[in-house]
Parts: C-alpha cells; sequence; structure tokens
C-alpha cells in the first residue's frame, strides 16, 4: 500500500527528530542549540554528531527500529544524548519519573515492554527491589554500576561510540511512528502511560505562536514530563535553542535567566508566586526573560508581568493532547485559560456528552483536525483508551465552563487526582501503599487546598481495633515506598470513613470537612520529605 501525507499533516522533514536535526545541522550548524548548567554547549553540529554516536552504541546494544528504551535520568546531557540518539534510530524514549519505586517503579516498567534500560547509578540499585518485568539489560550512567540480580549492568562506556556514520533506518520514520511514552498521573487506578507520536509532540510545541528561532527556552521541568520534552522539540521545530537546569529554584532563577540567556520559560503558578515573595531589586527588570507560559492564570500572573516587565502567556494542556487553549500575550481576564487555537474542536459536555450551555460546568472534551495530532492510546491500557475516547472525543476529566466570548475557565477536576507543586498524583496509588501499613483499615487520600497554591496530601484512615498508630511512623513507612511528593501532609484518623448506600467512600464529604482540628500536620511536627538529588550522591 502507498503511504500519504494528509495535507494538514507537516512533511517528515519538519516533524520528525533526526530529520529536523539534519536540516538545523546543515543550514545553522555553529548555532548553540544547548546549554547545560556545568558550562558545556552544544552547537546544532555537535547536536548531530552526539546524537548519531549514541544512535550507534544503541546499535550494538540490539536497540532496533520500533524498540521502546526505558530512561531514568535526571535532566542532563546524558539524558537529551539518550533521547536523541533513541529518536534517531527511530526507537522509542520512555522516560520514567526519578522518585518512581516499588509497585509503581514495576507498574511503569510493565507497560514501557523495555528490554533495556539507562539508568542513573543513584538509581539502579532500586531495580533490584522490585518486580522488572522485561527488563534485561541496564547501562548506568553518572557512576559505578553495581551487580543487580537477574539483569546485565554495563557500565557508562557501552553508551560511548566513536562511529559518526549515521545508522541505516529499516524504513522511514513517519510522523505517526511512536515517539515515546510519558507516564502521567492515574486518577481511579494505577499510572498511565502516554504514546506520544513525532507529530502528537510537533503539534503541542508548535502550539505556541510566540516562539521563534531567536529565543532560548528554559528546561527547568524534568525530561519525564510533557512540560520537559515540549520546550525541547519547540525549539528544535522553530532552529532555536535550549538551556536545560537541574530543576526550578527561586533563588537562582534570574540569576541563571541572565548568565545564559534565557528568553522564555514555564512557570506553574507556584513557582511565579515564589519569585514574587522575594525583596524588591533595583536589576527586577535587567533581564533577558521576554515571555513566559504561566499556568494557571492566577492573580500573581500581571504581578509577575508589572514588576519584571515579561509577557504572560498561559494555556491548558495534558500529556494525552496538544495544547488545544491558548492565550494571547497577557491576557486580562484572570482565571481564562484560553481559547481554542487553530486545527482543534473543544466542547463542554454534560456526563450524556451533550454540550452544556455557556456559562454551564461540564467536561472539557477535544478532537484534532489532523490525524495523529494527539495520544493514540495508553500503552497496555486499551480499555482505559477507548473510554477516553469514547464518542470520538478524548475526554480530559476536567470541570471547565466558557463565557460569552469564548475563553474557557478550568473549575475543578472531575477525575479524583490531586496535583501537588505541579506533580499530579494518584490518590489510588497512594492509597494502596497507604494501606500497607499494619495499622490501617481503611484509607482515603484527598486533596486539601496548599496555603501555597494548587493541593496538599491527606490521608484519613481509620485504624484495625486494638492498634497503636503514630502518623510519623506512617511518614518513615512510606519514605522508601514511594515518590516524595506523594507522601503525605496530613494524617487524620477517623473510626469509620463516611460510605455512600452502595458502600463507595464520601471523598467529596472528607475533602468537604478539609483540614479538621484533630488532623496531624508533619509540616508542623518538623518532618521534612524532599525531592532525593540524583547525581550528588547514592539515594
Amino acid at each position: 500500500m502507498d503511504t500519504y501525507l494528509d495535507p494538514r499533516m507537516p512533511e517528515p522533514e519538519a516533524c520528525v527528530q533526526r530529520y529536523m536535526l539534519e536540516k538545523w545541522a546543515s543550514v545553522r550548524p555553529d548555532k548553540v542549540f544547548a546549554m547545560f548548567p556545568d558550562g558545556t554547549t552544544w552547537t546544532y553540529a555537535e547536536t548531530r554528531r552526539t546524537a548519531i554516536r549514541t544512535a550507534n552504541a544503541l546499535r550494538r546494544l540490539g536497540v532496533r527500529q520500533g524498540e521502546r528504551v526505558m530512561a531514568w535520568l535526571p535532566n542532563s546531557a546524558d539524558c537529551l544524548r539518550l533521547w536523541f540518539g533513541l529518536n534517531y534510530l527511530g526507537a522509542a524514549f520512555v522516560p520514567l519519573n526519578l522518585a518512581y519505586r516499588g509497585n509503581l517503579l514495576a507498574h511503569a516498567l510493565g507497560l514501557s515492554e523495555a528490554r533495556l534500560g539507562v539508568v542513573h547509578a543513584d538509581l539502579h540499585l532500586r531495580l533490584g527491589e522490585t518486580d522488572r518485568k522485561a527488563l534485561k539489560e541496564i547501562v548506568v550512567l553518572g557512576g559505578e554500576g553495581m551487580p543487580v540480580d537477574g539483569l546485565t549492568v554495563h557500565q557508562s562506556d557501552a553508551l560511548d561510540c566513536a562511529d559518526e556514520t549515521p545508522p541505516p533506518l529499516e524504513r522511514a520514520i513517519m510522523p505517526w511512528d511512536l515517539q515515546s511514552i510519558i507516564f502521567t498521573s492515574g486518577t481511579t487506578g494505577p499510572s498511565k502511560g502516554v504514546m506520544s507520536s513525532y507529530l502528537h509532540l510537533y503539534n503541542m510545541a508548535v502550539s505556541a505562536p510566540f516562539l521563534d528561532g531567536d529565543d532560548r527556552y528554559m528546561i527547568n521541568l524534568p525530561m519525564f514530563h510533557s512540560g520537559g520534552v515540549m520546550p525541547v522539540t519547540a525549539m528544535l521545530i522553530h532552529g532555536g535553542s535550549i538551556a536545560m537546569v537541574d530543576a526550578f529554584n527561586t533563588e537562582q532563577f534570574w540569576p541563571t535567566v541572565r548568565r545564559m540567556g534565557i528568553t522564555t520559560s514555564i512557570l506553574l503558578g507556584v513557582m511565579g508566586g515564589f519569585l514574587l515573595k522575594r525583596p524588591p531589586d533595583p536589576n527586577d527588570r535587567n533581564h533577558t526573560l521576554r515571555t513566559c507560559t504561566y499556568v494557571p492564570l492566577n492573580d500573581t500572573a500581571p504581578q509577575f508581568h508589572a514588576r519584571f516587565g515579561t509577557d504572560i502567556h498561559t494555556h491548558f494542556n495534558m500529556t494525552e493532547i496538544s495544547m488545544p487553549l491558548v492565550s494571547e500575550a497577557n491576557p486580562g481576564t484572570l482565571g481564562s485559560a484560553g481559547k481554542p487555537r487553530a486545527g482543534v474542536d473543544v466542547r463542554i459536555v454534560d456526563g450524556n456528552d451533550c454540550e452544556v450551555p455557556v456559562g454551564a460546568v461540564g467536561e472539557l472534551v477535544v478532537r484534532t483536525d489532523c490525524p495523529w495530532a494527539m495520544s493514540h492510546g495508553y500503552a497496555g491500557n486499551a480499555e482505559a483508551t477507548a473510554a477516553a475516547w469514547r464518542n470520538g472525543w478524548f475526554h480530559t476529566g476536567d470541570g471547565f465552563r466558557r463565557d460569552e466570548v469564548g475563553n474557557f475557565f478550568f473549575v475543578d477536576r472531575l477525575k479524583d487526582a490531586i496535583r501537588r507543586r505541579g506533580e499530579n498524583i494518584s490518590s489510588f496509588e497512594v492509597e494502596s501503599e497507604v494501606f500497607e501499613h499494619p495499622a490501617i483499615r481503611e484509607v482515603a487520600v484527598i486533596g486539601v487546598k496548599s496555603e501555597i497554591a494548587e493541593d496538599e496530601v491527606m490521608a484519613v484512615v481509620a485504624l484495625k481495633d486494638g492498634t497503636g498508630f503514630d502518623p510519623a511512623e506512617l511518614i518513615a513507612f512510606l519514605r522508601p515506598r514511594m515518590a516524595h511528593f506523594m507522601i503525605p501532609r496530613y494524617v487524620r484518623v477517623v473510626e469509620t470513613l463516611p460510605r455512600t448506600p452502595t458502600s463507595k467512600i464520601e471523598k467529596a464529604k472528607l475533602r468537604g470537612e478539609g483540614i479538621t482540628v484533630d488532623t496531624w500536620d508533619r509540616d508542623r511536627a518538623g518532618i521534612v520529605v524532599k525531592r532525593e538529588k540524583i547525581g550528588q550522591g547514592r539515594a
């Protein structure tokens, strides 16, 4: 059968990573594409050579076009070269959250179907503590690889190769081919692996109309999030550049912007709030940050624009979709997530998928006019894929309303999920681990309003008869079992959880009660739970 491109679809040279990299390495070989915290830079020509060498090393390890390879690395040159090397081969990049461990790690590995993983030295011993599914080999970067029973462990030199001959392809890489699998939080079940084509990521990245080839994008979100891979792709589309940083840091944000010449960045609302809390400085407008994507568009957004002079844009996006709602610069309607961009249809519907009137709250559903412009499903989960795509529309699970002039407003999550400091958290997954504590009979995990922004995690527990219980001990129990951002801040003990007549836990009632006088707060107890610094000492 002949292969045809839809007229609404860009040519492979415009959206497939290998071909985009080849183009810019030819057109502007000496332009800096990537800057790293240690001062290292890659030009486009160097980036191409690095991708080819890494691709050839991966071929020696048996990686073939279409294969999925797990990546478990912090933001770094290693992570970038692995991603580019894999995509140069036409293989799929499957990055995992650095906080994964235990059952959550095993679940992600199973969905990845990865035979090979590339893992940081501070993380690789966790693989010995879990079911590794299909994983047979790992390459360890950032330190010495120690033996792990049942795994072939390669040292870092396995990913080194001097061969700069472009590896052959079994066939041309097409826009609809699998480019990555990015894991997103589960809601009523475990986390899901979102399958993204090259065209999906292209549509997500090209949807910001204010970007061009003169931009340098700060990569301050992890590469295992769409907010990390999307800006890199945007700069590759436009022929711009990136500045990779370890993570968002309030104290170092503006010094980093000035030192690296950064022109644009993503700022989650909590990030902007932290920056505004810094004392005013005469140099507040002495910087290169022309634009930023500010999500959500809360009351700190105009304050940020007024103080720092940076133009504010906002949008609504999910890993599964491709930024269907975008705003103009410095939108005046606070709370808005923007308006539909060209190429997408959006509706707000009721439980029967019937469109609701202007001003009414319903679920946002989305579709695009171009094939493959959104995720083509959840890895290993056909049931969840079918449920999300019912009636030909992707169902976001998020409550929205719209006004008379077409602004869309996020109202609340219809899903049973929690968002804490930029991380989506599955209450189901937290409950599964809390329930393993020997004193707990039943548990409900909810989000309660944070005093900063978004949510904090609360575990409401009922205890087994005759058992003693110390909330601090529960935190200690959970630390080695789950990601740091999932560990509850609040613990409330009740005699029994409220239930509906059909025996479902009434989480709405618990959320309504919120933080009660008998709720234990680990912050007040002086217990600090922080992100592990990977690459700066063994975990």
